[in-house]
């Protein structure tokens, strides 16, 4: 993506550091963040300075790379297990994370220089396979269309172009006439903060809406279309995804409006046969009880907006039945969720 006349990925790797655009400030600063350790990496995913299934993966692998290329010698077994391990428990419920570790430490076994260029590879796969992504899914668009998505599965989520939002920005290459309806997706508000501003630095028109405004716009027929990422897909075709996705399927279902998930195949995960087999992540309370935002001289603050004397609970994902998603979008080719291709298609 091009910010400020300069062409930037989310995530990469230079020597032994990596360096990723500071997600957390957006959209309000653009900065980007150096992590010269493997550990500096983890805590930069667990803070979701890096953030999205795509980005998640691409850093989890440059962290694993970096253990290899930092470990001493003497005790560089020890030290790659215990680096992959923590790795591993940053984002339990992203599986493009394990793809890229796991991908990443056979590499680096072989040596150091092998995990580095392999790290690379996956980095350079996940543009490739998201730029595909949009290629496949904005056949589906008419010449005009109103969409809406959740969360953001945009160039921020990914290495670059996105899973959601590669169709929105290839379809806009073709003249098509896309607008967007942003859901504000809280209570970390990715939408209002990542997907919008990323909208508005391509010119796509859009507009942030409540994320309980979904059901009245399609009850007056204001959307065509609905697309969303995804951070882990079972065997059989359920999605988690950013929480609030399930019920935007079953609103979609209800008004006949086709709902779709954008993914790579790196996403699925053969080995949950069902999505009662995905791990839910549970983060701070303490997201949904404060927001953050800035004051009138542009300073980030963080105030409380809940009742002082209550509690919150915070899952981060919720799982999306297979029998409520019309295709998943893949690098591959489209998937219909709710029959056997899955394996097929991954197979090929």
């Amino acid at each position: 993506m091009i910010v400020g006349e300069k062409s930037y990925q989310t995530v990469w790797m230079e020597g032994t550091s990596v360096f990723m655009i500071q997600q957390n400030l957006l959209p309000f600063k653009f900065e980007i963040y150096e992590c010269p350790t493997y550990w500096d990496t983890c805590m930069a995913i667990t803070d979701m300075i890096v953030r999205g299934a795509g980005a998640i993966g691409a850093a989890a692998g440059y962290a694993m790379a970096q253990a290899f290329l930092l470990s001493n010698k003497k005790t560089k077994a020890l030290t790659i297990r215990e680096a992959r391990q923590d790795i591993e428990h940053t984002r339990p419920t992203a599986k493009n994370l394990f793809y890229a570790v796991d991908r990443v430490y056979k590499a680096g076994l072989i040596s150091p220089e092998n995990a580095m260029i392999e790290a690379q590879r996956i980095a350079l796969e996940d543009a490739q396979n998201s730029k595909k992504i949009g290629e496949l899914g904005a056949e589906l668009f008419g010449r005009s269309v109103n969409i809406l998505t959740h969360c953001n599965a945009g160039w921020l989520a990914f290495v670059d172009f996105g899973t959601a939002l590669a169709p929105v920005y290839l379809a806009k290459r073709q003249g098509k006439d896309v607008f967007v309806y942003v859901d504000e997706t809280r209570p970390r508000n990715q939408g209002a903060k990542l997907t919008a501003w990323e909208l508005h630095n391509d010119n796509i028109p859009h507009v942030i809406i409540p994320d309980n405004a979904a059901a009245a716009l399609m009850a007056r027929k204001k959307i065509d279309f609905v697309i969303m990422g995804a951070d882990r897909i079972a065997a059989n075709g359920d999605v988690a995804n950013k929480i609030g996705t399930l019920e935007k399927a079953i609103i979609a279902k209800e008004y006949g409006v086709p709902f779709y998930v954008a993914a790579p195949t790196s996403t699925f995960d053969i080995d949950c046969k069902t999505g009662k087999d995905i791990p839910i992540e549970e983060r701070d309370p303490d997201e949904v009880l404060f927001q953050t935002g800035i004051d009138n001289n542009g300073n980030l603050i963080k105030i409380r907006v809940s009742s002082p004397g209550s509690k919150a609970l915070n899952p981060a994902f919720d799982v999306t039945p297979s029998k409520y998603i019309e295709g998943i979008i893949t690098e591959k080719g489209i998937i219909k969720a709710h029959n056997m291709s899955i394996k097929k298609i991954l197979e090929t």
